[in-house]
């Protein structure tokens, strides 16, 4: 067992841009470990002067509006020096019991990775119902044996550079860890707003390649009788098929799971995923009505052919 005082020998990566409000208390929870990288995209706050303080290594991704996006880029150029990489966004938090015990589990020669369970905080408040907990994601496992899918998004624009809601694919044997990690944004509902309206672009997406029956290949897929995520995966393939989903998002949230026990948090991040709903429908009809675009201008110059990755630089 490691003693509070020892560095766990795992190499955490925290993916940012422009996250000076997120990042202390991100850096902080992160102390323990052996090492740690943010993998930044040129931001113009004070991120990269806040990570350096920190003592964190700070790397400039440079996207090329292809595949791979910034996590993928980094689990194959970034010189980590240890066997196992926890990834952590900045509005995320590791406790000191969840580093426990990571410390206890990454001894086990017998699973290359693990699924975290996180608690989101909306407006000061745990949203401990309406679905949002629990909340499984792969994101402590031997970079070696782990990627990210690839659901064939990046040619919508404005979806950002990271993979949010891609999931990890794993060789090998993988656990579930006991202690939560947690997700609290320090930022208001203007930048929630902000990052759905982004996300939105991605889910229509998603929706109209599951409309149009695409290649699953390179995916963790979707089977009912799977992990969590993929039963998740297969239950989305039957809802972009349903009408009116705004409204049943709302009714699935607040009533069916039990959302209206949060209080008025509850309501509020029900009645904002009712909206999120709503624009993913409408982006999905623009796409489906300009033959897979978004943002369609006929009369525009054909765009600049992106640059290529750089190489990895490293700020101290």
């Amino acid at each position: 067992m490691f003693s509070q005082s020892e560095k766990i020998p795992v190499s955490v990566l925290i993916p940012a841009k422009n996250e000076e409000s997120n990042l202390p208390a991100c850096l902080e929870s992160v102390a323990r470990a052996d090492e740690v990288f943010v993998v930044d995209s040129q931001s113009s706050d004070r991120s990269i002067e806040l990570s350096t303080n920190y003592g964190a290594n700070v790397v400039q991704f440079y996207f090329n509006g292809r595949w791979p996006k910034k996590k993928n880029w980094s689990l194959d150029n970034l010189p980590f020096r240890n066997e196992w990489v926890l990834i952590v966004d900045c509005d995320e938090r590791i406790t000191p019991e969840l580093w426990d015990e990571i410390a206890t589990v990454i001894q086990d020669p017998n699973y290359n990775g693990y699924y975290l369970n996180r608690r989101v905080f909306f407006l000061g408040q745990w949203i401990r119902y309406g679905g949002k907990y629990p909340d499984w994601n792969l994101r402590l496992f031997k970079h070696k044996s782990g990627r990210y899918e690839n659901l064939n998004t990046e040619d919508i624009p404005n979806t950002g550079d990271n993979e949010v809601h891609e999931h990890v694919i794993l060789d090998g044997k993988v656990g579930y860890l006991k202690n939560d990690m947690l997700h609290i944004d320090f930022r208001d509902i203007y930048h929630w707003l902000e990052r759905h309206n982004r996300y939105s672009n991605w889910e229509a997406r998603v929706y109209y390649n599951i409309l149009a029956g695409s290649d699953e290949s390179g995916t963790i897929g979707a089977n009912l009788f799977g992990d969590a995520v993929q039963r998740k995966r297969f239950l989305k393939k039957i809802w972009v098929k349903l009408p009116f989903k705004p409204l049943l998002r709302f009714i699935l949230f607040y009533v069916i799971r039990l959302g209206f026990l949060d209080g008025k948090a509850g309501y509020i991040y029900g009645r904002l995923l009712s909206q999120y709903e709503y624009q993913i429908g409408v982006k999905l009809y623009e796409l489906r009505r300009f033959g897979g675009k978004l943002n369609v201008n006929a009369h525009a110059n054909p765009p600049v052919k992106p640059s290529e990755p750089q190489p990895v630089e490293m700020i101290k």
